[in-house]
Formats: C-alpha cells, structure tokens, sequence
C-alpha cells in the first residue's frame, strides 16, 4: 500500500468533512472505502496516524474552523472509542487553550467587534462565578465553543484555569459525540441508519444538553435550598409582595390561569404611580398646559389672561383624578378578578414561607414588586431647611415663591416646568452639562431652551455643597469651574434618581444579592439567587418605570407558575419611554449617543416637525424625529421624537421595531392627512430618499427622453 496516496486520502477526507461536513461524498460506499483504506492504514502506522489526526484536530480548534463534531465522530470510526476518548479530549482542550491565547493576544479588538452583543454577558458571568461559569458553558454550550474560545480570551480568567475547566466541562459531550461516531463507522448500508443502536445515539446526542442541564440546576438548587426545609404542600401557587405596576399585573396573570395568589401591599393600592407618580404628574401637566395655552392665546388671534392660580384647587383637582383611577388599581377589583389581596406588613422567612401580619402563609413561588423611593442625598445642612421629593411634593399647601430643583432628569425637568407656569421663580440644579443626560444632545437643549424661554434658571455643571438657614432665609451653597455660588429658595424639590426598597421584608435575612446601584440582583428570567423568588419593577431594575414593571411582571408570573415545563427570557430589546415636558422627549431602542459610544455603523434619519402641516396648522411645530438604522438597511434600531405628542408618535416606530418592520414599510402606510401620525411617514421618505437608486434613475430618466422623441 502507498504511504503517501493513504496520507493524502487521509487528509483530503478531513478537509472534505471540514469544508463540506459530508455534503459532496457521492454515496455511502464511496464513505466505506474511503474509511476501509484510513483504517488499513492505521492499522499499520497507528501512532503516525493518531498524532497526524491530534494534530490536525489540535490546529483546527485553535484557528476555529467549523467542524469539530464531525471531527469527534470520525476520531471513533476510524481509532475506535478509547483511543478516541484521550485523543479527542486533550486535542480539543489544548486546541481551546490556543485560540484562547490567540484571541487575547493578537484578536482583542477583531473579537470585540466582531462578538460585541455575547461579550456582557460573558463578562458579566465570569465576573460572578469565573471558572465555574466557564464549565457550564462546555457542559450546556449557550455559544459555540469556537466562540467560547475566542469571548474567553478577553476576561481575566487564567490561562491554566481555562483548560482545566474545559478539559472537564467538554469530557462528557466527548464520550457522547464519540459513542454515536462509533455507532456510525459500523453502518454497511444505509437501512443501517434506522437501527436501534444508531437511534439510540443520535437519540442521546440530543438529549445529552438537555438531561445535563437538569442534573446541573438540580445540583443548583440542592446548594441553594440545602439551609431550608421545604414544606410538603403549599397554601398558594404565588405570593406577590408590593401592589405596584410590578405586583398587580404579577398577580392579575396569576389569577388569570387559575392559580391560587395573594397580592400584599403595606400602603396604597396602585404603589407610586397612581398615588405619587404617574398619574398626579400627569394630571398637574395638564392644568400647566392650559396655563400655557391661555398665556400663548394671543398669538391665535384670542384675547385671554390669567387673573388668578388657586393652587388648592389645583391640589385638589389632582387628588380628584387619582380617585377616579383608583378603582382601577382596587382592591375590590382584584379581588373580583381572583386575587386574594391584604393589607399589612409581609416578611419573607424562607423561600416558600411569607408572614402577612399575624399568618405565615406557604408558597411555591414569590414575586418581590416593592418599588422604590425617592433618593435623598445628605448633604450638610440638610435637617435645617425645608425640602420636598416627588412623594411629598404633592403634599405642600401653598405655592413657594422660590423653588430649588436638584437634578435634571425627567422628574426635574417635568416638575421644574410645570411650578414655573404655576408661577414659581425655578431654578434647575444639574451637576451634567445638560438636563435630561442620558437623551442626545439636541433633544436636551430643545428642553433647555424651552425652559429658559419659560423663565426656568438653568445651572448646568454646578455642584451642590451645602445647605445653610439664616434668620431670614434658606440658601444653598453652589461650585461651579472652582467658583463659589449661592441660591436662595423657599422650597428644595430633589429629584436626583430613586433607590430600591430592599429592606424591612426580610431580604437580608435569604442573603440575597443587591447590584452595586442597591437593587435586587436577577437573572435573565428575573429569579433572584432562590430560582422560586423572583424580583419586578424598580426593585430590581433597570429601567425605572411604570409600564417596564408591568413588562417583566409578565415574565416573573409565567416563569414562576409555568418555567417547570418552559422559562422565558425578559426581552428589553424594545423598551419605550417619555419625558412628558413641553417639547416631550420619546424614545425607544439606541439613541445617537448610544450607538456612537458603541462604534456602530449607523445612519441617522432625521425628519424636522416644522416641516409638517398639522404640527403648523397647531402652533406646535418644534422639535424632530431622528431615526437610528444599520448603514445601508432599514431596520429600526432606535428612535428619539422631540415635539407635541411625541409619546403618541413613537408607538408606530416601537411596533414596528417589535415586529421588525423597516422604514419601507412605514412608508407604505397610508396615514390620514392633516396629522401629527404623518410624521413617521415623511421621517421614513427622508430614509428612502437618501436612499434612491441613482443609477437606476439615471436610466429611467434616459428612458422618458426617448419617449418624448418617439
């Protein structure tokens, strides 16, 4: 026999499987001799042909080619399964180790670009658990593992940890891959492949994940409840914990299919946005939208004034509006809809028990929906002057004359607009160089004109040193570039972000983990470090609003009463949200900002409002709509709108994220004319424009010349 024509048929078939993975081997006898000569030859020069093989095996793990499975499988038709077993398991692993050290040194910035959307998460799990993260991923690979390789050569972990661990973490898939490649190499003719054997092994080759996967959490959850006794039977299927956004709609799905659930709440019904938030914001808005209407009447031809603000009626018209919602959010509601609600303290003692006041009550599953509060830094001077948050803004009875606002974001921007139309003297404190920080730049300076047209005071980039009360007055105490500053006011509004509510119900006590912003720590299915414990809302994060709570609530009640039989990954890919000033400021998806920061390849779309009829016709023709897509493609990746309605107005760009529909398809809606709506499609033909096929126009234009000759 030849040495050489066997050595090349013998790499020629590797580079056949590599490239085509069997798709050109013409028939099944073609495979048999081809295999008959690789085994004769063995048979013969074992050892030339075992460290040919490791070493082809070796080089095409460390450069990534696809094929390694197929590589595995016909290790054991052509060595046999025990030789295979040592030769696959420390080829593969060193292989591994190499591209792992090929990415670190020489692909770092390839890979990042390359895999940038699997890096976060891969971090985030190294950072957390390291080298046991990494052999989950080779037990239950979630990526490729050329992937693994090259992701994990760009976090800290060890080179000497990284091939331990995936020497263990990929032993078992070995034997698996190698079992169903000898099953294979005895096949003679194709009926062969419905024979028990071979079933069996494909059969395992399937299910292999799946079955390792369960022993994994298993053990998981053996390590996590192994300081707890698990009751035999359970009172209830759910236990929600805050009547928030968060807790109602956790609650009202649970009682939807029928399970037995109780909603506990220690204050109001409806948490922070009915009786603090959302809804009295909204309300006092909309009396500061008229007051604006009326000062702005004579631009329309009207003769209009304001003779007189009766802040106490407008106090009161806002307690109105929350009691007319308020059976929304009831308790007779929710009870009507099959939800057992209580009033009262509720401490967790364990993963299945929840005290309620006097009772201690067992669960399957709890969902923690406690919300937040206002943050209130501490300052020097703090306990000496009169201060207010958005709880307990809505509480004042008389209107201060000087109102201090700290902070810039939504809630400041919103407050500090509205008591300046009231008739407050407002003054904005915001330590980043403009309000509103994580929006784009020119959104946040058509708010900031805006509310220095009004009369707001702006004081960017300042920061707040101390508070201090005289006999006469409260003065805050200002730094700005090194420069001292001082602002005296009747009121300090703070409005500088909300923290978690982590305490007092027994969190400490599970040891469960917070984040480093103070919110409880969860996984992508919103399940804290007890899998039956699950955290919605503002607790946990990391959007803060009413409609993002009632998103993930979603998720926590299905998970929680169904994930035995499927689980669901929370999608934050299409979150919408407002700013309601005057110009409101929506957006869904990236922004510029966002997508400049991380070195995307972007378009940006822009529509100017002052170019649309209805928003003329109005009076309200400031602002724009910028629209965020791939170079070159249609596809939404975000939208910013800054004008009147601009939250009405993104809801047709985030269905159509949610859905994955282009802009050409926006443009192909019919929308009603005069309206606000005809936005989106002028925005999506500014798209189409920039993207005309000029070379295809050039020849239809050739085309009409010729027929107005002929």
């Amino acid at each position: 026999m030849n040495y050489k024509k066997i050595a090349l048929a013998f790499a020629a078939l590797i580079a056949v499987i590599l490239i085509f993975q069997f798709k050109h081997l013409i028939s099944l006898e073609n495979a048999k001799q081809y295999q008959a000569q690789l085994t004769q030859f063995i048979s013969h020069n074992f050892i030339t042909a075992f460290s040919l093989y490791f070493v082809t095996y070796v080089l095409a793990t460390a450069l990534s080619v696809p094929g390694a499975a197929i590589l595995t499988l016909l290790s054991a038709a052509l060595f046999g399964f025990w030789p295979s077993v040592l030769l696959v398991s420390f080829a593969s692993s060193i292989g591994a180790l190499f591209a792992f050290l090929f990415s670190r040194y020489l692909l770092k910035d390839w890979v990042q670009a390359r895999f940038k959307d699997h890096l976060s998460s891969i971090n985030a799990g190294i950072s957390k658990d390291g080298a046991l993260y990494l052999l989950s991923l080779r037990l239950i690979p979630v990526f490729p593992f050329f992937m693994i390789n090259l992701l994990m050569g760009l976090t800290p972990i060890k080179a000497r940890t990284y091939y331990l661990f995936s020497q263990l973490g990929m032993f078992p898939a070995t034997l698996v891959y190698l079992n169903a490649g000898t099953q294979l190499s005895e096949i003679n003719s194709l009926s062969g492949l419905v024979s028990p054997n071979v079933l069996m092994a494909f059969a395992l080759l399937g299910l292999f994940p799946l079955l390792l996967k369960m022993v994994i959490n298993t053990v998981k959850r053996n390590v996590v409840y192994k300081a707890w006794k698990k009751p035999k039977y359970f009172d209830q299927n759910m236990i929600v914990i805050g009547a928030g956004a968060g807790g109602l709609v956790s609650s009202y799905i649970a009682a939807a299919v029928k399970a037995k659930v109780i909603l506990v709440e220690k204050h109001k019904m409806g948490g922070d946005c009915l009786n603090t938030g959302c809804v009295p914001s909204k309300a006092l808005i909309r009396v500061c939208k008229n007051i604006k209407e009326i000062n702005d009447a004579q631009k329309f031809g009207i003769d209009a004034q304001i003779n007189h603000i009766d802040f106490k009626k407008i106090q009161t018209r806002i307690k109105d509006v929350i009691s007319k919602i308020e059976p929304h959010d009831s308790i007779e509601r929710y009870q009507a809809l099959g939800v057992q609600c209580l009033q009262g303290d509720a401490k967790i003692l364990n993963p299945w028990q929840v005290q309620i006041n006097d009772q201690v009550i067992s669960t399957k599953n709890i969902v923690i929906a406690t919300g937040a509060k206002p943050f209130i830094p501490a300052i020097p001077g703090i306990e000496s002057i009169q201060f207010a948050s958005s709880d307990t803004i809505w509480d004042i009875e008389q209107l201060p004359t000087r109102l201090l606002v700290i902070g810039g974001g939504p809630i400041g921007a919103e407050l500090s607009q509205c008591f300046n139309r009231l008739g407050c003297h407002v003054t904005i404190v915001e330590f980043a160089d403009q309000v509103l920080a994580k929006e784009d730049k020119d959104a946040a300076n058509l708010v900031e004109q805006q509310l220095s047209d009004e009369g707001v005071t702006l004081l960017l980039k300042h920061k707040l040193v101390k508070f201090e009360k005289t006999p006469t007055e409260q003065v805050a105490h200002l730094e700005v570039d090194g420069q001292a500053l001082t602002v005296i006011f009747d009121l300090v509004l703070f409005a500088v972000g909300r923290k978690a509510n982590v305490t007092g119900f027994g969190l400490e006590k599970l040891d469960i983990a917070l984040t480093k912003t103070g919110t409880i720590e969860v996984n992508e299915y919103l399940q804290t470090k007890y899998p039956n414990i699950y955290a919605v809302g503002d607790v946990t994060g990391p959007i803060q609003l009413t409609h993002f709570a009632a998103h993930q609530a979603w998720y926590a009640a299905v998970n929680g009463l169904f994930g035995a039989l499927k689980k669901f990954k929370v999608d934050y890919s299409v979150i919408p949200a407002v700013t309601y000033t005057f110009p409101e400021v929506a957006r869904v998806g990236i922004n510029e900002k966002e997508a400049l920061a991380a070195k995307l390849d972007i378009e940006i779309t822009q529509f100017e409002i002052n170019d649309l009829d209805r928003a003329i016709a109005d009076g309200n023709d400031l602002g724009f709509i910028k629209i965020i897509t791939p170079k070159g493609s249609d596809r939404i990746l975000g939208a910013t709108i800054v004008g009147s309605h601009a939250g009405e107005l993104l809801a047709e760009f985030t269905l159509a994220m949610r859905y994955k529909l282009g802009l050409n398809k926006i443009l192909a809606t019919v929308h009603p004319y005069p309206t606000m709506s005809e936005a989106a499609k002028y925005t999506a033909g500014v798209w189409k424009k920039n993207h005309a096929p000029q070379k295809i126009l050039t020849w239809v234009e050739k085309y009409h010349q010729f027929t107005r000759k002929h």
